[in-house]
C-alpha cells in the first residue's frame, strides 16, 4: 500500500513552486515547470510506478494546454529513447540465449584464483558486457546478480552471521564495478545516451561513442582497479578458498555444453553491433540505426522471437517514462529555464577559472544524488543547466560533456536506492543500510580522487582541451 507523503510531497512542490514569483516566465511556462518538478519528485518518491507517473504527466501537460498532446507524444519519436529500448532487447538475447551466464561463468573460471580476482572477474564480466547493454540494470541486476549470488552460497555465505563470508564483498563489487563500467561507455547506461543528446543540443560538438569510450579509457581502467580493492579493503571477505567457486564455473558450463546455435547467433550480431557502434562515425550509421538493424537479426535469425519483444516488459516500462522525460525535457529548453537557471548559477561562479568552477559544479552534481532514485532523472533536471553554465564560463564542451557524463553514472554509489541495480543488490540482504551508506561514501570520495585529477590530465593529453 502506498503511504501518503509519496503523493502529497510531489503535489504540494508544484503548489509551492507556483507561490513563487515567475521571474519573467508566463503563465504557461511557469505551469509548465510546475508540472515537471511534480514529475521527478513523484519518480524519486515513487507513489506508483514511473510508466504511470508519466501518462498521468502527459495526460495532466494536455489538459492544462501546456503542451499540445503532439508534443506530448514527441519523446517518443527520439532516436534515444528506441537506442535504449534496444540495448534492452539486446540484454534479453544474452539471458534467454544464456550467452551472458557463459560469459560470467567462463571469466569466474579463468581468473578467479582468490576472492580478490574472483571480484574482478565479476568486474569484468559486466566489462565485456557493458559496450552493447544500455541497461545497468539488466546487465548487473538481471545476468550478473544472480551468478554472483551462486558463487557467494557455494561457500556457505548467506544473509545474516555468514554473509561477511565473501557475499558481502562480491556483491559489492558486483555494484560498485558496474557503476564504473556504466561510466565507460556511451552505451553502457540508459543517461548516457541522454547526456549525449542533450551536449548535441546545448553545443555545436557531438558526444560520439568513440569519444566517449576514449575519453573514459584511462581514468576507467585505473577506476575498474582501484574500485574492487577498495571494496575489498572496506568489506573484506573471511574465505580465501575460491577453488570452490572455479569448480562451480566448470560444472556450469560443463551442464551447457558447447555454444548452441542461439548463442552463436547472438555472439555474431553482438560483435557487428559492436563494430558499427564503434565505427559509426566513419560510417555515418547512428547508434540507433545499428541497434535496431541488430534487433531485426536476431528476430530474422530466431535468436529472439516475437514474444520475446512483447514479454520485455522492463524495456517497454523504460520507453514510457524515458519518453515522457525527454518530452518535458525538451520543452523546458524551449520555455528558457536551463538558459535562466545556468546564467544565475554562473553569476555565483563568476570570476573563477572554469576548471575549477566545473570542479566545484562536479562536486555538487554528484552529491546531489542523495535526492534522486534514477540516474536518468537527475540527468534530465540538472545536467542541461550545468553544461551550460560550464560553457558559459569557458569550459571546453567536450570536456564538461564527458566529465558530467562520468559522474552521472557514478554518483549512485551513495545510496541503496541511486540506480536500478542498487535495490536489486542491497534487497540480497548480505549488506546493512548504514554499512551500504558508509561505504558508498567512501566510494564518492574515492571515484573524486581518480576521475577529477586523472580524467582531467587524460583529457588534455587528448587534446579535449
Amino acid at each position: 500500500m502506498t503511504t501518503p507523503w509519496r503523493w502529497i510531497i510531489p503535489l504540494l512542490l508544484p503548489a509551492a513552486i507556483w507561490m513563487l514569483p515567475h521571474g519573467g516566465f508566463d503563465a504557461r511556462s511557469w505551469g509548465l515547470l510546475c508540472l515537471f518538478a511534480a514529475t521527478i519528485c513523484a519518480l524519486i518518491t515513487r507513489p506508483a510506478a514511473a510508466g504511470a507517473l508519466m501518462i498521468a504527466t502527459i495526460a495532466t501537460g494536455a489538459l492544462l494546454r501546456l503542451f499540445s498532446i503532439q508534443d506530448g507524444l514527441s519523446g517518443y519519436g527520439n532516436v534515444t529513447v528506441w537506442l535504449i529500448l534496444a540495448a534492452f532487447l539486446f540484454a534479453r538475447g544474452l539471458v534467454v540465449t544464456r550467452l551472458g551466464e557463459r560469459i560470467a561463468y567462463s571469466i569466474v573460471q579463468r581468473v578467479g584464483g582468490s576472492p580478490l580476482r574472483l571480484g574482478y572477474a565479476i568486474v569484468l564480466a559486466d566489462l565485456v558486457m557493458a559496450p552493447m547493454t544500455a541497461s545497468n540494470t539488466a546487465r548487473a541486476g538481471g545476468i550478473l546478480f544472480p551468478v554472483t549470488l551462486n558463487v557467494a552460497r557455494v561457500f556457505g555465505s548467506e544473509p545474516g552471521p555468514t554473509a561477511s563470508r565473501i557475499g558481502a564483498f562480491l556483491l559489492l563489487a558486483l555494484y560498485h564495478g558496474d557503476l564504473v563500467v556504466s561510466a565507460m561507455f556511451l552505451t553502457a547506461c540508459a543517461p548516457n545516451p541522454l547526456v549525449a543528446d542533450f551536449v548535441r543540443q546545448g553545443s555545436s560538438v557531438r558526444l560520439s561513442w568513440t569519444t566517449w569510450a576514449v575519453a573514459a579509457s584511462v581514468p576507467g581502467v585505473v577506476a575498474l582497479a582501484a574500485i574492487p580493492y577498495l571494496v575489498y579493503r572496506l568489506s573484506p571477505p573471511v574465505d580465501v578458498d575460491t577453488a570452490a567457486a572455479r569448480t562451480l564455473a566448470s560444472e556450469r558450463l560443463a551442464e551447457m555444453g558447447p555454444l548452441s546455435g542461439r548463442e552463436r547467433g547472438m555472439l555474431i550480431v553482438f560483435c557487428l553491433v559492436l563494430a558499427l557502434w564503434i565505427a559509426g562515425d566513419w560510417l555515418a550509421i547512428s547508434p540507433t540505426t545499428a541497434a535496431l538493424l541488430g534487433v531485426a537479426m536476431l528476430l530474422l535469425v530466431r535468436v529472439l522471437d516475437w514474444r520475446d519483444i512483447v514479454e520485455e516488459k522492463s524495456g517497454w516500462d523504460v520507453f514510457v517514462w524515458f519518453g515522457g522525460l525527454m518530452m518535458l525535457a525538451a520543452q523546458l529548453e524551449k520555455a528558457g529555464f536551463p538558459k535562466v537557471f545556468a546564467q544565475a548559477l554562473a553569476a555565483g561562479v563568476h570570476g573563477w577559472p572554469w576548471i575549477w568552477a566545473l570542479i566545484l559544479m562536479l562536486v555538487v552534481y554528484l552529491y546531489a544524488h542523495y535526492a534522486f532514485a534514477s540516474l536518468v532523472a537527475q540527468v534530465t533536471a540538472m545536467f542541461p543547466a550545468f553544461f551550460a553554465t560550464a560553457i558559459a564560463l569557458g569550459a571546453p564542451p567536450l570536456v564538461a560533456a564527458v566529465a558530467f557524463g562520468v559522474v552521472s553514472n557514478v554518483n549512485a554509489a551513495m545510496t541503496h536506492y541511486g540506480t536500478g541495480p542498487a535495490p536489486i543488490v542491497f534487497g540480497a540482504g548480505y549488506v546493512s543500510q548504514p554499512a551500504w551508506w558508509r561505504i558508498g561514501f567512501v566510494m564518492s570520495l574515492a571515484h573524486l580522487a581518480i576521475w577529477l585529477p586523472i580524467g582531467f590530465l587524460w583529457w588534455k593529453v587528448l587534446g579535449l582541451w
